[in-house]
């Protein structure tokens, strides 16, 4: 038999935002960037979503851009401080239900993944900061210096994140049909079909809309909403947009 895992992205489903976007606000605090590259499009997007004009996906994708390009030629290793200190202080800004799925999931000693966009750099800090031993996450590409490139090789896309799970199947003999998965954007769409016991939480209205598609998925996933100290659970009603 084939062993149980969990496989958990973190910005907006484990992290209650983007690790990438707090790692772009202290650059620009510790004045590794120019804070006009904050307070032009990247503000701009930002007001956009906040005041829910925007759409979630499109202003992460917006804003990502951005900080790539802002990243080129920046050295790895000069900003390990920074980096670590995006853990220490921000570390704990979490939904409490994922938090303590990933408790109940190492005391069941399934095996626990997380599959995210954020940077790899970033990832694996939180992943040691929460005892996940397996992650995968935006690879951010360096070069012979360890300097950034400016290029990547995406895992926010549900195609780059199959092909994670599949790797990860192969090397670890997971049974999928016991196997959990949390996600929240159409990103994890795929992810979250790929398993027995899926989880939307905080759902965006595109995944809402995957959902809504696929008779499949919706006789067996969970929504989950968590809002201020209440959580609640919709088991099998999808919402109506």
């Amino acid at each position: 038999m084939g062993k149980t895992a969990a496989f958990f992205d973190v910005d907006g489903t484990l992290y209650r935002d983007s690790l990438m976007i707090e790692h772009f606000k202290k650059l620009i605090k510790y004045e590794v960037l120019d804070p006009i590259i904050w307070h032009g499009r990247a503000r701009r997007t930002f007001e956009d979503w906040d005041k829910r004009h925007g759409n979630y996906e499109d202003y992460l994708l917006e804003v990502s851009k951005i900080y790539l390009d802002s990243m080129k030629g920046l050295n790895k290793d000069y900003l390990d401080f920074i980096t670590n200190q995006v853990i220490k202080l921000k570390g704990e800004r979490v939904y409490r239900f994922t938090r303590n799925r990933i408790l109940y999931h190492h005391e069941q000693n399934h095996l626990v993944f997380f599959i995210s966009g954020a940077p790899d750099f970033l990832l694996s800090k939180m992943a040691e900061k929460y005892e996940v031993k397996y992650f995968k996450g935006t690879e951010y590409l360096l070069d012979e210096n360890n300097n950034f490139t400016g290029e990547i090789r995406q895992m926010w896309d549900s195609r780059s994140k199959t092909k994670a799970i599949k790797d990860f199947i192969s090397l670890y003999d997971i049974d999928m049909k016991k196997s959990y998965a949390y996600g929240d954007t159409h990103g994890d769409y795929d992810m979250l079909k790929m398993v027995g016991n899926p989880v939307a939480i905080n759902p965006v209205r595109e995944l809402v809309m995957d959902i809504q598609k696929d008779r499949e998925l919706q006789q067996k996933i969970s929504l989950i909403v968590e809002r201020k100290d209440v959580i609640y659970q919709i088991p099998s009603d999808i919402p109506i947009l």
